[in-house]
């Protein structure tokens, strides 16, 4: 534990990788705009991409695009503009939860006003206190002023006068139509190692068979198909720390920590996928932290979004144009 009171979980390491070589760009654009039928939405903008988070709702960001150009996010029509009650909405865009997952703790309801605090960089979102569970989450967005490099850092904190057990568990709800770009551990033959690598982690509902996989060598791919309603969803554990999810000629990059020694959820996943007939969610998790009262755990991830990629369907293929973006 630090001395302001946040657990760690692995957030230093990867601050100090993708925060080298700090840029000298003008911060981002940061304005109020209406957007998908809520009056207030916060946005953020450079010369390249945009970020739109609600403020009535949430937070979620519920938009992250080229400027311009389309979502890469899900949005559900359904839930667009709605607000209040007690039934928790699907809306879409990218969302914390705290893990495992359960019902009705973790599908607390986001559909209160969220306070916004302009911070050096982008904004911090806090919505209120979850009454059922005690919880406080928070969701810094920090987007770079001259790239398309997006710092979103998950906050959790324990209100109660109890300890609490939890892992922060974000969730990008991808547009369909693409498809998840999962990388194996390096592959080594049999006469070079003989110990395990790594657990991928099934659901009771995982059909291996479903032609929506692609088991290669080198990556798992998951398709998002509009067709086909039946869930699927894997787990993984990935030390490499990113996951991608190519849509068009449009790629989605997810950056999030691995701690060698963590304590993962769900078999030991710090990764996991989803898919049905609508999205797809590219999702990561923090290590399992007891959190005593009034302590904070945070779990960073960093984005990337690249235009003009060939087609991504072959090991090869992905080695060659996804590894120098990562890189």
């Amino acid at each position: 534990m630090t001395k302001s009171g946040a657990v760690s979980c692995g957030v230093t390491a990867l601050s100090a990788l993708v925060l080298s070589n700090p840029s000298a760009a003008a911060p981002p654009k940061v304005e109020r705009v209406a957007y998908g039928g809520w009056a207030h939405c916060i946005r953020l903008s450079n010369a390249e991409v945009e970020l739109i988070a609600t403020l009535d709702v949430g937070p979620r960001i519920i938009r992250f695009g080229f400027t311009g150009d389309r979502n890469e996010f899900a949005e559900f029509a359904e839930d667009m503009g709605k607000t209040g009650g007690d039934e928790w909405r699907l809306y879409g865009g990218h969302r914390l939860w705290h893990a495992p997952e359960e019902k009705p703790r973790t599908y607390f309801p986001d559909n209160a006003p969220v306070a916004v605090r302009e911070v050096d960089g982008g904004v911090e979102l806090t919505p209120p206190v979850e009454t059922t569970t005690g919880i406080q989450k928070r969701i810094s967005v920090l987007l770079d002023g001259d790239a398309n490099r997006v710092r979103v850092i998950h906050g959790i904190t324990n209100t109660n006068l109890w300890a609490v057990s939890l892992a922060p568990w974000s969730l990008s709800v991808m547009a369909p139509g693409g498809h998840a770009i999962i990388p194996h551990e390096g592959f080594r033959p049999h006469t070079e190692v003989l110990l395990p690598a790594r657990p991928l982690v099934l659901w009771y509902y995982t059909d291996m068979s479903d032609p929506r996989w692609t088991w290669g060598r080198q990556y798992i791919q998951l398709q998002q198909d509009p067709g086909n309603p039946a869930p699927q969803k894997l787990g993984a554990m990935i030390r490499a720390g990113w996951a991608a999810y190519s849509n068009e000629d449009h790629l989605f990059i997810k950056r999030f920590p691995f701690v060698e020694a963590g304590a993962y959820l769900d078999y030991g996943c710090n990764a996991e996928f989803f898919t049905n007939e609508r999205m797809l969610e590219v999702e990561s998790l923090g290590v399992r932290v007891t959190l005593e009262p009034g302590q904070t755990v945070e779990h960073e991830e960093v984005w990337t979004l690249h235009r003009g990629l060939p087609e991504l369907r072959t090991d090869a293929q992905i080695e060659a144009n996804v590894l120098p973006l990562v890189r």
